[in-house]
């Protein structure tokens, strides 16, 4: 029943996950290599609602996002949280378009709205504290962003049916972004590796764009959702590590009295 939930784990990733975030694959493959008794390892993700604080008219738009993360014992009920998000979109949408200029084009999209969709690698590097058994926590630190994709989206719905055209502004934007993150979350068991539901606010500290004195700075609203991956196992080898040694008892129990 396990290996088949650890296939279809697997399979559903690979519908969600693109070429680029292998790395989610990788740390499905081997979670059980990186679960120890003082580390929890697993996959995070869900949706975020993101936005630019300094651009006058953007409206927020809504994002999926997927990583993997991992909690490092610090000391009792005291970890780091940190990890990686491979797949996080960030930006703002209901912007108005701008002259590319093409004049058709430009007279087509004149009415339009523009999107602006930025993906960052995100690493959070957060102290989270446990309360209530580890049913809950709190966090809070900074993140950090690796900038890897961006695009401008041009939509029209004037006409007959949507029309849209992506382009690539990559190098518009700097390679980093940097912020403010914090949080709660609810884990679903006491026990101190399993699933949890979360919350997190990132605010963006520095203007991200690379081509005028224009600030642009991110904001992000997380609500996401954490499995551990290998934890079951780790539980499966204390189990069979303590059926051993209860089957070694009895063994010499029988020995002494045979003697």
């Amino acid at each position: 029943m396990k290996k088949g939930l650890r296939i279809i784990t697997l399979a559903l990733s690979l519908i969600i996950v693109n070429k680029g975030d292998s790395q989610v694959l990788i740390s499905i493959l081997f979670g059980d290599a990186l679960n120890t008794p003082n580390i929890e390892f697993g996959l995070v993700g869900g949706d975020n609602i993101s936005y630019f604080t300094d651009v006058p008219g953007s409206k927020a738009m809504g994002n999926f996002n997927i990583g993997f993360y991992f909690h490092i014992l610090l000391k009792e009920n005291s970890y780091l949280s940190t990890g990686v998000l491979v797949k996080s979109n960030v930006g703002a949408t209901g912007m108005p378009t701008y002259s590319i200029g093409d004049a058709a084009f430009d007279s087509i999209y004149a009415s339009g709205t523009l999107t602006k969709k930025i993906n960052y690698f995100y690493v959070p590097i957060l102290f989270q504290q446990r309360f209530n058994d580890n049913r809950w926590y709190l966090e809070g630190g900074f993140q950090i962003g690796l900038r890897n994709k961006a695009n401008d989206i041009f939509d029209q719905s004037a006409f007959n049916g949507d029309l849209s055209y992506s382009t690539n502004v990559r190098d518009d934007y700097k390679h980093f972004d940097v912020g403010l993150m914090g949080g709660a979350g609810f884990k679903f068991k006491k026990q101190i590796k399993s699933m949890a539901l979360g919350v997190n606010y990132y605010y963006g500290l520095m203007n991200v764009n690379a081509v005028s004195d224009t600030q642009i700075r991110n904001a992000s609203a997380y609500i996401y959702l954490k499995i551990p991956i290998g934890a079951n196992a780790e539980k499966s080898a204390a189990k069979a590590k303590a059926k051993a040694d209860k089957k070694a008892a009895k063994e010499a129990e029988k020995t002494n009295k045979k003697n």
